[in-house]
């Protein structure tokens, strides 16, 4: 009697198998969109947000909204020109209504979600609202970030004898825009007058890992406003330096300034004045040896090429 190989065993065996797995998906029912929204209105039904008498919590129903609009803003493009200005704020109308009321309890609770709960109910919503900020405190420093230098073109007009323009002017010498600078850097300064007993803490958060890209970003924003606004109109690679320049000493001048206690901070511009005028003076340094590289590299291919050298 012979024996049956192993290879006519295994054939049939695997011919079973996937038979048996084609049977199984024939007769599974196939995912529609409506057991996607059964399954999803059973989940959003047991998820433990309704009542006893059944009906969905007000609250619940009024985070949910928050969070669409959340979600929406995070959708909005972040371009933006002088020339063609972005047409989205930088907040929704519901964050901007909560932090607006929640920036009037700064002096009091400080940038903390206290005066994120505050700040909801005068605006009349709940205390649970402000957790559709994912940013937190921070959200409210970013407000008042945001708040005085989008408001810092229209004080810097008035600052200037109420000029119907204000920006890049090529028709400003450099000394001119060197004074705008100062004045219009010192303008924003004294935005942080009124929050100034709290502002260290501020400093404390933007310090945290998580923040320090957005509070960069709001600083390089700031730093190229306040140049625009002074007239700077520079297109060389003095375009950069002039704003890591600016934003560094912008932020060891409001450093300065949480411990100044000098009237009017009259200690805080001395020293905004003194780092202005170092950064200018190591700026002309800088400047000539530039040219003076540039006139030896030309000399040096002159006496080449008198020399038969092609360049």
């Amino acid at each position: 009697m012979m024996r049956p190989s192993s290879i006519s065993l295994r054939r049939p065996a695997r011919q079973i198998l996937f038979s048996s797995a084609s049977t199984i998906r024939a007769a599974a029912p196939v995912p529609t969109a409506a057991t996607h929204r059964s399954l999803s209105t059973s989940t959003s039904t047991g998820s433990g947000c309704t009542c006893a008498n059944g009906s969905r919590r007000p609250q619940v129903k009024q985070t949910q909204k928050l969070q669409q609009q959340q979600q929406q803003r995070q959708h909005r493009n972040a371009y933006h020109s002088y020339d063609h200005p972005s047409s989205s704020a930088a907040f929704t109308p519901v964050e901007e209504s909560i932090l607006s009321a929640a920036y009037q309890h700064v002096p009091s609770h400080g940038f903390t979600p206290s005066a994120l709960a505050a700040g909801a109910r005068d605006a009349g919503y709940l205390d649970i609202s402000p957790t559709i900020l994912p940013e937190g405190a921070f959200a409210l420093i970013r407000y008042h970030l945001v708040k005085q230098r989008e408001e810092l073109a229209a004080r810097v007009s008035e600052l200037f004898g109420g000029e119907g323009h204000v920006g890049a002017r090529p028709g400003l010498s450099e000394w001119e825009i060197r004074g705008r600078v100062e004045a219009v850097t010192w303008e924003r300064l004294s935005a942080n007058a009124q929050v100034i007993g709290r502002w260290q803490e501020a400093l404390a958060i933007m310090a945290q890992p998580s923040y320090v890209p957005l509070s960069l970003k709001e600083l390089a924003l700031l730093s190229d406003e306040i140049l625009f606004l002074a007239g700077d109109s520079s297109v060389d690679p003095s375009w950069y330096t002039k704003r890591a320049s600016l934003s560094t000493i912008y932020a060891a001048a409001e450093l300065f300034m949480t411990n100044d206690h000098s009237p009017e901070f009259m200690d805080t511009r001395a020293f905004l004045n003194r780092r202005l005028r170092e950064v200018n003076e190591v700026g002309g340094v800088f400047r000539n040896l530039r040219e003076w590289v540039g006139f030896t590299a030309t000399a040096g291919v002159n006496v080449l090429r008198s020399k038969g050298v092609k360049i």
